[in-house]
This record gives structure tokens, sequence and C-alpha cells, in this order.
């Protein structure tokens, strides 16, 4: 049977698109011009708190994305499919604890493990075992543990409970994937290799997957941050004064917290540590959670995994890494 080809759309003569360069510059243009009285609107302390955490969660993780993309790329451009497969085991229950494992090697945080999961699983990796890579890297890498450590002196077993805590975690999730996860839960766009281009060269593929995977990310990075903002503004401090004491809801109330404010993971330990009249344990379940599962995080998986996965990987995410960072807490911490 012959098939139809779908008529091409034609523009009319003199018709533009406008480009999204434009519409920045529109808006620059506009933002100088009426600077006087857009200062005075926007000059309100809750607006002031929110653009300051927008702009913190933005600027703390984008160097971390950027540097997830050029490795994303890099492996594209140069790592070959089979060199890959090679170097995990062949069984998936195994691959997903070394793959875990391999996440003390790249020094990011989750904006840049999520690129880079997407690459592996593009490049035959299993898909359990690039989401234990996923979880595992922004957590158990060396600046984190050492920023864990600096954050909490006097305090080695903190150290060693979110490394326990966050390999198990990503343990945990990569064989539950393994065991329940479906691949028409992730878009069909995950798995679909970009096409090589007839003569391209490694730096010519190089350069246009990293600038494909930078836009597509940044975008879900800004949506993240902003909805970080807006529920930081909402929450009042003062609530966190009546968690001292209450083991039980501390651990609720700072693994929602560490989901809403949507730390990198090289400076979340210096915000709990400052938390006054907390015990270690809701302090550590906030050190699990929040590399594991954040509103950024969370927006990053939409755009890369599509929203059903990161519907079903988001909650499930949640409740693992709470019950893998009190089975390892309580021992190791106590109640402290």
């Amino acid at each position: 049977m012959t098939e139809i080809a779908e008529p091409a759309r034609v523009r009319r003569p003199g018709s533009r698109r406008i480009t999204s360069l434009e519409v920045l510059c529109a808006v620059l243009v506009a933002a100088v011009l009426f600077q006087a009285p857009l200062s005075g609107l926007l000059d309100a302390p809750a607006l002031r708190t929110g653009s300051t955490v927008f702009l913190a969660v933005c600027v703390q993780a984008l160097p971390f994305l950027v540097l997830g993309v050029l490795v994303s790329a890099l492996i594209v451009a140069f790592v070959p499919p089979a060199a890959l497969r090679r170097v995990l085991p062949a069984r998936t229950a195994a691959a997903v604890p070394v793959a875990g494992a391999a996440g003390v090697a790249l020094p990011g945080c989750e904006c840049a493990s999520v690129p880079v999961a997407r690459r592996l699983m593009q490049r035959g990796v299993p898909q359990a075992a690039a989401l234990a890579f996923l979880l595992a890297a922004p957590a158990v890498n060396p600046i984190v543990l050492v920023s864990t450590a600096v954050a909490f002196p006097g305090e080695p077993r903190m150290v060693a409970a979110r490394f326990a805590g966050s390999l198990l975690t990503a343990c945990a999730m990569g064989w539950l994937w393994a065991r329940l996860g479906k691949a028409e839960w992730l878009a069909e766009r995950t798995l679909r290799r970009a096409p090589a281009r007839a003569g391209a060269s490694r730096f010519a593929v190089f350069t246009e997957t990293a600038r494909h995977d930078l836009v597509e990310a940044g975008g879900f990075l800004v949506l993240g941050g902003l909805t970080s903002a807006v529920f930081n503004v909402l929450v009042p401090a003062s609530w966190m004064e009546s968690l001292a004491g209450q083991l039980l809801l501390g651990v609720l109330v700072l693994a929602v917290l560490a989901v809403v404010l949507a730390l990198c993971s090289e400076a979340d330990a210096f915000v709990v540590a400052a938390m006054p009249g907390l015990p270690l344990l809701p302090k550590l379940v906030f050190l699990v959670v929040g590399p594991a599962v954040d509103l950024k995080l969370i927006a990053l998986q939409s755009g890369t995994f599509g929203r059903r996965f990161a519907a079903r990987f988001a909650p499930a995410t949640f409740v693992v890494a709470i019950g893998c960072a009190v089975l390892v807490g309580a021992p190791l911490l106590g109640g402290r």
C-alpha cells in the first residue's frame, strides 16, 4: 500500500517566526526603559527572598549541570557502546551496585547525573544500572562527603551514615526498577539515539550533543528553581522551631523540606547543620533525600525521561530514601 505523505506546511509570504533570542532582547530593553517603576513595584521582602532563593538554586546547580552535559556528550562522541557494556556485569542485579559505586568518580550534583544517566541508557547500559548511577553520583562522591565532614566536625558517623544511606537508596531503586519498572514509562525520546550525521567528526557530534542537552535541561532547571523559590517564600521559618524534640515529625518535615529547598548536594550539609535543636537522624534524612529527589530534579527528570516516569519514580524514591536513611541512621546515630 502506497503511503501518502503529509502536505508540508506552507508559510505565507512575508511571515516570519519570532525567535526566543528576539523575545529575550525585547524583555531586556523593556527592563532598562522601565527600570524605575519596576524597581518600586518589585521592592517587596517576599519578592527579594524569592529572587535570592531562585538565583541561589540556579547558580549552584548550573556549573554541575554543564559538567553533566559535557560528560554525557563525551560519552556519545568518544565511548563505544560495547566498552560500556563490558565494564558492567552481565546480570542487571549485579550491575546495579557497580553502577552505584561508580558514582564516586563523578564529582557533581543531581543536575549533572540526569543527562549522563540518559546517555548511558542510550549506549546500552541497563536502565536499572543507569538509574542507580543517577541517584548515587550526587550523594557519594568525594566532594559531597568532604563537605559533610566539614559541616559536621567531630561527627564522622554522619559522613559514614550519609554514604551508606545514599548508596543503599540508589541500589534499592535500581533493583526496584529492574523488578517492577516498565520501558513504556520512559518517554520515547529517552532511548532514541540522535541520528549520526554522515561525515561528522567526533568533535562535531560532541558539540551538537552538548548544545542539545544544555538547552533541553536548562529550561527545566529554571522551572525547578522557580518552584523552590515560591515554596521558600510561603513556608514560615518559625515552623522549624517546633520540631525540636519530636523525632518522627522532624524526620517527615525535613524529608519534605529537602524536596522543597532543592539545594545542591555540595551545599546542603552546611544548611541543615545550621538548623538548631534538631537531632542528627532528621538531618541525615534531609541529606539522603535531597540529592535523590527534589523539585529541580523532578523537573529535570520530567524533561529528560518524561512525566510518566517522574510521576512514578520520584514518589518511590522519596519513600525509599527515607527508609534507607532511618535504617542506616538509627543504629549509627541513635536518637542524637
